[in-house]
């Protein structure tokens, strides 16, 4: 199975390249380095001609209201681009819980991506992940001082992007789901306990204050984020960290 992966030099992408070609599979990866810009539509034609499956693992470079341009755009790219070259499935990772937060921008444009998959006429997977362990440290650059990092107790299921990446990659090689496919990691924590778990681990001696205002993730009301019922993988936050 040919698979072109779009954003394939990336955190996921390059995995999931990986894991696609371990499997016997021949996964080619895209990006702006490799002279495909999903955003300007360069190269984009010629990256997905001839291939079985198309994943999308790119990223708006911004979080904020810009990041619906990004998502409409390079989507109408790449759903025209796919549909010219007879692709037959095409894969996108989105986040869990990201349709029941609309105060968020960034939370509304990946919706938007996974409309505008949905009402395409090509077969499709959207694989939601909940937030990745690779992550934390930027998560608590958004609020930290030098003497203390502010974060709320919103309720998290982080997962490592190694799961995510077998995940995503599983979803390529398979039927199309033409439907969304949960994955979480195994253990549920609020987000600032793991902000102490992070400091404490990295011998970090800044103090996690809980603030029920502070960064990105304040907006989220309950465990929006979390999913009791999704594919859990198997890497546990402790792990990770060791």
């Amino acid at each position: 199975m040919k698979v072109a992966v779009i954003g394939g030099t990336g955190l996921i992408g390059s995995q999931v390249v990986e894991n696609l070609n371990a499997a016997g599979h021949e996964a080619v990866p895209h990006s702006k380095s490799t002279g495909v810009d999903i955003l300007g539509g360069q190269g984009l034609d010629e990256a997905v001609a001839g291939a079985d499956v198309v994943v999308n693992l790119t990223n708006s470079p911004t979080f904020d209201e810009a990041s619906l341009a990004f998502f409409r755009t390079s989507m109408d790219n790449l759903m025209a681009a796919a549909e010219k070259g007879g692709v037959g499935h095409v894969v996108i990772l989105s986040i869990v819980g990201v349709d029941q937060v609309p105060e968020l921008d960034y939370y509304r444009a990946k919706a938007l991506q996974e409309e505008i998959l949905a009402a395409g006429s090509i077969p499709y997977s959207i694989v939601r992940a909940t937030q990745f362990m690779d992550f934390m440290d930027a998560v608590m650059s958004w609020t930290a001082d030098a003497d203390s990092v502010r974060l709320p107790a919103t309720p998290l299921q982080p997962i490592a992007s190694k799961d995510v990446a077998a995940a995503v990659a599983d979803v390529a090689a398979g039927t199309p789901l033409n439907g969304i496919r949960n994955i979480a990691g195994p253990d549920v924590f609020p987000l600032d306990e793991l902000g102490r778990l992070t400091l404490s681990h990295k011998g970090d001696s800044r103090t996690v204050v809980t603030d029920p205002t502070a960064g990105m993730f304040a907006v989220v009301k309950g465990d929006v984020l979390t999913d009791p019922h999704a594919r859990l993988a198997p890497t546990h936050y402790s792990d990770w960290l060791a």
